[in-house]
């Protein structure tokens, strides 16, 4: 397929990077696949989420569809460009033909980038998982590549106001060892394997951030932040829908 528009977005995102001096730190990037189909899993701690995940691919010299809600393709400004970069739509009332977008694009060689929690993390914690990655790798019998993102919730993220133009801001990002799952295995096992990995890949991100302030809305909350507990934030979501 054709590439206009995502390779010039890419180029335009690293001139904002080096501009707003991100203290990027990137480990396992050589995880990700420089040819055949593969998943990325990524947490959701922010809005920009994607861009960072993306990037956790851009050493390998990869693009990657990712998954987002029919909304983000009906916005007149960001519609067109997702369509542009061939990303997947999905309608959460009739998610079986997201799913076999996906996997045509998995078999035809594609990478495609998944939330597996289906919504951004208010608590900054992983919540849990679809099992809709694993049924994907499984059978497009391709990988599936856990990714962790932190600090970049500092950004744009639910309930706090945008600090898009923060600058010398640290950002995580973790690719861990892939997984190989198979149409025999079982779902629920392999995505419950699948977050155990992700939030010890989590932790590590945490622990080892830059900066590790007490009292700060951004942090979780058994580092010492303001953050609301997973409990609070699932409560919070049932709120709002």
């Amino acid at each position: 397929m054709a590439e206009i528009v995502y390779p010039p977005v890419i180029r335009l995102a690293r001139v904002l990077f080096k501009a707003l001096d991100y203290r990027f730190r990137i480990e396992g990037a050589e995880r990700v696949p420089r040819t055949g189909g593969a998943v990325l899993v990524s947490n959701h701690i922010s809005y920009l989420d994607f861009i960072f995940a993306g990037y956790a691919a851009f050493p390998a010299r990869r693009l990657v569809r990712f998954m987002a809600k029919k909304e983000v393709f009906e916005h007149p400004v960001s519609g067109p460009l997702m369509r542009a970069m061939h990303h997947i739509p999905v309608d959460r009332s009739a998610g079986a033909g997201a799913y076999g977008h996906a996997v045509r694009a998995l078999r035809a060689g594609e990478v495609v980038g998944v939330f597996a929690e289906a919504t951004i993390s208010r608590s900054f914690m992983l919540k849990d998982l679809k099992n809709g990655a694993a049924r994907m790798a499984a059978e497009a019998g391709v990988p599936l590549i856990p990714v962790i993102l932190w600090g970049t919730q500092r950004l744009w993220t639910k309930g706090r106001p945008r600090r898009l133009l923060q600058r010398h801001l640290p950002i995580t990002i973790l690719v861990g060892e892939p997984m190989h799952p198979t149409p025999e295995d079982d779902m629920t096992v392999v995505t419950k394997r699948l977050r155990e990995r992700m939030a010890e890949m989590l932790d590590r991100a945490q622990r080892t951030y830059p900066e590790i302030p007490e009292g700060v809305w951004w942090q979780p909350r058994h580092l010492g932040g303001t953050a609301p507990s997973p409990e609070e934030a699932g409560e919070a979501d049932a709120r709002r829908g």
